[in-house]
Order: structure tokens, then sequence, then C-alpha cells
């Protein structure tokens, strides 16, 4: 609030001077009293002014009885799980009627470090969507694979002064927390020195090392599976985020645990979220309504989405239709079930009816391109040599980035090397590192993939973001590989020794500035043919699911470029039980 602000708002406020917008006949979702009322808003330089229906404006907007809403805010998401650049991305999910997110770019900053944050601010800066950044707490998130950089205490010393990088986002390395590490302590003071919030991420964590988690004033939790999980958050004075993304949706199994007394501690976010889940279902506004169908109270839903996140991240400018706060908000016909039919930021009109008015402005990735580099990698190397006929095998469960560790017998050829089968469903997989052409290949057995034919490759692969491909053949497998390497990565389907069809991803091999009806276009049709032509099981999501086969935090075997990774006692494994 400035001094010249203030005069603006009370001139109008007293019908001294008019107001730039008034939305007259509408009903206001009050989040603080969880209730609605009958007003006209007036709005003068991008800011609430006044409720009365005696002020006079330069443009009037009849809501015909619909109701204001907030704009909603995400209180965590990864923007690159969209696929989409800053721009992309807000012109997707603001006309859902979401204006604000608190965004850690934990994904691109594992590929390209300081330079990847740099993009990131630089990116969203001048975009209709308020895009927030945390600083990435664990980059890498562990030492069982390489990554494409390492981000301690003086590389968030250097950003963290950014007024939009909040603070430090979600501290994965919750063992390093109960052992008291000094590099992750080091990592916490630099948000202590600043005052500045710091994001949790703590899945199964409980009793003392709870205590011990949220003793470091870790803020919030976006990874609770329990409603009891949740309560002991709260209690803990942690708020708890109910997360709706693509693969993890947490707010129908977390309500339970939601109360009148609590609910001033729980918010919304879509944590990863790819395209065509967003443009099927929704972005908050579907964690919303999902909430509101299982009898959470409208008004409650919407204080969740809007002023719970406001609170716990200090913006003390949004999160409510209230004079003096920014004019962020949307009409919707309904408050039982959302839709925004017109979206406005700072007091214009953004979006109407479900469609961006405006294309948002785009910047040229630097530092973050052309980001594939495979060294001396040659079909050679996806050799996989066996001591005996049962090897290890990672078992995907439908569903679940949870793994099997399963023990299996298989063939082998002359030399001892693995040889599919074909009535059997176990496939190899590999893991090439890509940032600094290191040359590491990690190679394993995979099952319940369920190709026929073919090779898919991936430069997707939390978090480390390493080359994941999985294939029939050793040809079809090396060519998948080198079209990523050719490309700056993405998502490719290869057959017979022939490139079916890219989804190019020139940004950090993660995302693209294409528009995000083009992505889901093309993610689409990739399907379908990974589907029909490589026969790969309709019961699992052909290219999300390899992205979380090199994920060694999450049990119970996983492939790194490094090697075969168990994550029970974690450590590296040979491919033979023996061994």
């Amino acid at each position: 609030m400035t001094k010249t602000l203030a005069k603006k708002l009370i001139d109008v406020c007293e019908k001294r001077a008019r107001a730039d917008l008034a939305i007259r006949n509408c009903r206001v979702v009050d989040v603080f009293n969880k209730t609605t009322f009958p007003a006209t808003v007036s709005i003068v330089d991008g800011h609430f002014a006044s409720f009365s229906d005696e002020v006079e404006a330069e443009t009037e907007i009849d809501a015909g009885g619909r109701y204001l809403i907030p704009g909603f805010i995400d209180a965590h998401c990864h923007i690159e799980s969209s696929h989409l650049s800053p721009a992309a991305y807000s012109d997707l999910i603001v006309p859902k009627g979401t204006t604000t997110v608190v965004a850690d770019p934990h994904e691109i900053c594992n590929v390209a470090g300081l330079d990847a944050m740099r993009y990131m601010l630089k990116a969203s800066e001048d975009i209709p969507l308020t895009v927030n950044l945390m600083f990435p707490s664990c980059v890498p998130a562990t030492d069982s694979e390489h990554a494409g950089a390492v981000l301690l205490a003086d590389s968030i010393e250097a950003m963290i002064d950014n007024p939009r990088v909040l603070g430090l986002g979600e501290m994965m390395n919750y063992p390093g927390i109960a052992a008291a590490l000094p590099f992750v302590l080091d990592k916490l003071d630099v948000a202590y020195s600043r005052g500045k919030i710091i994001d949790g991420h703590a899945p199964d964590v409980a009793g003392r090392d709870l205590d011990a988690y949220s003793a470091c004033q870790i803020r919030t939790d976006h990874e609770c599976a329990t409603a009891q999980e949740l309560v002991e958050r709260v209690r803990r004075g942690m708020y708890v985020a109910l997360r709706q993304g693509t693969a993890c949706k947490n707010v129908l199994g977390l309500l339970p645990g939601v109360s009148q007394d609590n609910m001033s501690r729980v918010m919304f976010c879509t944590d990863d979220c790819q395209p065509e889940s967003i443009i099927d279902d929704g972005h908050i506004q579907y964690a919303v309504n999902l909430a509101i169908s299982a009898g959470m109270r409208a008004e409650c839903a919407i204080a969740a989405a809007t002023v719970n996140p406001a609170t716990c991240y200090s913006f003390k400018d949004r999160g409510a239709i209230a004079p003096g706060l920014r004019a962020d908000c949307f009409l919707s016909e309904s408050i039982g079930s959302i839709c925004a039919d017109e979206v406005f930021i700072q007091g214009k009109m953004v979006a109407k009816g479900g469609k961006i008015l405006a294309p948002a402005h785009h910047v040229k990735p630097e530092g973050v391109s052309g980001k594939v580099n495979i060294g001396d990698f040659s079909s050679g190397k996806l050799a996989l040599r066996l001591t005996s006929d049962r090897a290890r095998v990672i078992g995907i469960i439908p569903g679940s980035v949870v793994t099997e560790n399963l023990v299996m017998n298989v063939r082998r050829d002359a030399e001892g090397c693995f040889v599919r089968s074909a009535d059997q469903d176990i496939l190899k997989i590999a893991s090439v590192e890509r940032h600094r052409g290191l040359g590491t290949v990690g190679v394993g057995l995979i099952k319940g993939y369920g190709m026929k034919s073919g090779a898919v490759a991936t430069s997707i692969s939390h978090d480390s973001h390493n080359i994941i491909c999985v294939g029939t053949d050793d040809g079809d497998m090396e060519t998948a590989i080198r079209e990523l390497a050719r490309t700056g990565g993405g998502v490719t389907i290869v057959q017979n020794g022939k490139v079916l069809m890219t989804h190019r991803l020139e940004i950090a091999g993660l995302m693209t500035d294409d528009d995000a009806m083009s992505v889901y276009s093309t993610l689409k049709e990739m399907h379908e043919i990974a589907y029909e032509k490589l026969g790969v099981s309709r019961d699992i999501d052909p290219f999300m699911t390899l992205s979380f086969m090199a994920l060694p935090v999450i049990p119970a075997l996983k492939i790194t470029d490094s090697g075969l990774f168990d994550v029970e006692s974690f450590s590296f494994t040979g491919i033979n039980p023996e061994s």
C-alpha cells in the first residue's frame, strides 16, 4: 500500500471519485466470516475499494446474481510437471480461477541449478499468474544418482533475498533433519536468517522424528496420507496442503481429519499436475469441488484455497475480497460446483468462458536449453550380464509410484546376457546420465510395463532427470536415447529402428513453450501409439510410470544411472540375488 493508492481508495469509497470497475449484483464470498453477502464490488488501481451500491465506475459489469470468489492460491506445485513454460502454464490455469501459485522449481534446478532459478524468475515475471518461488532444498535429492547441479547453503544465499523467493522449498531430507546433519542445518539457517518460510515433505514421519522436524520451524506438509497424520501435523503448528494432482490424490482421504477447529491450517495444492489432468478435471477448483462434494461447507473450502495459504505465506495483499486488497477474483454461477466464468487479475478481466483473453508473454529459455549430454554412450552399455538365471526385477504396481522388489527366472544367451522372452513380461530398463556426459548407465529389469516391441524413453525421471528408457531390444533403446540427445530432451517412441513420435521438451528436457492444447494433443496421440502399436499395458501411464522408476527415495527397487538401488536397505544391489 502507498499513500497515493490509499488516497484513491478513500476517494472512491467516499464517492469523491469514480472507480475503474464496479461488479454489480454479485454475491461476495466472505472467507473471514465463512458466508456470502450481496454487494456491488468496486475496484480502483487493481484493488478492491467498496461494497457500496452507491459508488460509480467507469466500467460496470452486471454479475446477474453470480458469486464473486477470491482468486485461488495453489499452496505447492512444480510447474515443470505440466511440461509447460511458466507463460503457457499461466494461460492454462488462470482461466480455471487460480491466480497465485507457490512453485518449487526442484525439477528444473536438478538439471540446471542456479541458471534454472534465474530462468523461472524471469519467465514468470510478466505474466497474469503470480508465481512465487521456493528455493529447492534438496538438489540433488540423493547421492545415489548424478544430477545436473549441487545447490548448498551458499547457492541459497545467492538468491534467497529476491522478494519473489519466499523461502526454502520442501525439505525432503527428513533423515538429515533427524540426524542434524550440518549441511542440512546450514540450509535451514539461511531461511532463519532472513525470516523466510520453510516448506515440508515428510511422508510417514511421526513421533519424536516429527517433533524434531517441526521444531526446525518447517511450516507446511503436503505428504499426509491419513487423517491422523494431518491432525498430528496441525497439532505441531504446521499447515497441511490437501493434494490433488495427476498421480497423487489425497483430498478425499484427508477430509476426515479436517474439522471446524483446525480448518484454518488447511490448504489445497496440486504438487504435480499434467496438462490433461488440468484440461479434463481442472486445477485448484477441482480439489475445492471435491471437498465440497464430500461434505465440506463451500465457504470453508474456498477459504482453504484463498485466505489460508495467504496467511501461511504472508501474502498481505490477497486471499480475500475486502477493501484495500488486490483485486484477484472470479465469477461463478455456483459455489456448490465452482466454475470460473470471468477471471479478474488486479481488477482487469484476463479470462472468460475458460479461455485466456491475451496469451502471456514468453521469454527465451536462456541457460536451460540443450541440457542433454550422453557422452560416450553406445548400445554396448545396455548389455545386461547375469551370473545366473535368477534376477532381481522392478515390479510395477499400477497406480502407484511404489514398486516391488521381485526375484524371477529369466533367459540368458551364450555369453550370459539377458534375453527377452516374448511370453514373459520382463523388459530391460536403463537410466542414462545426461547432464555432464559422464557416460554412466544403469541397467536393470522391469515387469508390468507390457510392451511387446519397441522402446520408450524420456528425459523426465524424478528427481535427477536422467534419461530413462525401457525396450524390447537394445537397438530400439539406443535409437530412442539418441533421439532425446538430438532434440534436447522430451519423450520419444521407437519401433523397428524408427522414431514413431517425439514430444520435444526444449526447456531443460522438462518443459516446452508450446501451448497446453498442443501438448495435450501430442501426449494423447503418443499414449495411443504406446498402447496400440507397442502393446504397453493400459493399466499404466506409459510415460509417467517411467518417470518414477528412477526415484531412489520411494520403495522398493529403482534404477539409477549408477545402478540398481534397493530403497529399503538404501544401498545399491546386484542384478542377481546372490550378488
